[in-house]
C-alpha cells in the first residue's frame, strides 16, 4: 500500500494531499480508508505543498462598477455547464519581468475553459481569455459572468464583449476574495503546485509551463475537492441533459 500511495503522490508532482490520493486509489479499485492513506503519508514523510496568503492583484474601478450586481453571492455551483463562469487575473514572476494570466472557469465542472497569457494586464488580456472560452465551450443564453471589480473587467470594451455573448455581468465586492473564491482557488492551486516551485528564466518558459499545468494536469488529471474528487474534464464532458439521459 505504501508503494501505491508514493506512486500517486509522485505522479501529482508532490501536490496531492491524502484525500486526493485516496480518491486515486479508490478509482483503481484499491480498498482503504482515507485515514490509512493519511497515516502512510505521514510515515513516508510525504508532505504536499502548502498555500500562501492571498494578495489582491487588480485595482477596482469604483465608478464603473458602482451599479454592477452580484448575481453569484458566493454560490459557485451550477446545475449544468455553460451557465455560470468566473474569471480573474494573476501575475507570474520571471527573470525577464512579470507575465499575467487571465482565466475563465466554468462553475459546473471547475474546468478552465478559457485563458490568456501576456506581458501586460490591459483589458485586452481578459477579452482574449473570454473570447477563447466562447470558442471552446458552450455559453448558454443569459449565462452569468462573475469577476472582481478590477479596471479590466469594468472597461467599456470588456462589458461590450460580455453583452455580445449574451451574458450577464456580475461582480463581487472590492477587496473581498471570498466573493470570487472559485477563481482564486484555481490560482492558489496553480501558484502552490507549480509556480512557487519553479524558477522561470524567460516569459516564454513561464507561458509554456502554465499552459502545460492547465491543459496537461489541472483540467485533465487533478482531482477537485468541490467535484467529489473527480477531474474537471471528467465532469465537464460527462454531463448529459435530463431528457437525453432519460
Amino acid at each position: 500500500m505504501a508503494a501505491r500511495v508514493r506512486h500517486f503522490f509522485e505522479a501529482s508532482e508532490g501536490t496531492y494531499g491524502y484525500r486526493r490520493i485516496h480518491a486515486d486509489l479508490a478509482a483503481e479499485g484499491t480498498e482503504c480508508s482515507a485515514e490509512l492513506v493519511r497515516q502512510i503519508m505521514r510515515q513516508e514523510s510525504l508532505v504536499p505543498c502548502q498555500p500562501r496568503p492571498f494578495r489582491t492583484t487588480t485595482v477596482a474601478d469604483a465608478l464603473a462598477a458602482a451599479s454592477m450586481p452580484d448575481l453569484v453571492e458566493r454560490d459557485f455551483t451550477a446545475d449544468r455547464p455553460g451557465v455560470k463562469f468566473v474569471g480573474d487575473i494573476t501575475y507570474i514572476h520571471t527573470w525577464q519581468g512579470f507575465v499575467y494570466l487571465a482565466t475563465v472557469i466554468d462553475c459546473y465542472s471547475r474546468k478552465v475553459v478559457g485563458w490568456a497569457i501576456d506581458d501586460h494586464m490591459r483589458a485586452e488580456l481578459v477579452e482574449t481569455a473570454l473570447t477563447n472560452a466562447a470558442e471552446s465551450t458552450l455559453i448558454a443564453p443569459d449565462a452569468i459572468w462573475h469577476s472582481d471589480r478590477g479596471a479590466q473587467y469594468t472597461s467599456a470594451s470588456f462589458r461590450a464583449l460580455v453583452a455580445s455573448l449574451g451574458m450577464r455581468s456580475s461582480m463581487g465586492r472590492t477587496g473581498v476574495c471570498w466573493d470570487n473564491a472559485a477563481a482564486e482557488s484555481f490560482f492558489s492551486a496553480l501558484k502552490n503546485e507549480r509556480v512557487y516551485r519553479t524558477v522561470y528564466a524567460t516569459k516564454a518558459q513561464a507561458r509554456r509551463d502554465v499552459i502545460r499545468y492547465i491543459e496537461g494536469f489541472y483540467n485533465s488529471r487533478r482531482r477537485h475537492s468541490a467535484l467529489d474528487y473527480r477531474r474537471p474534464n471528467e465532469v465537464h464532458y460527462s454531463y448529459q441533459p435530463l431528457e437525453t439521459a432519460a
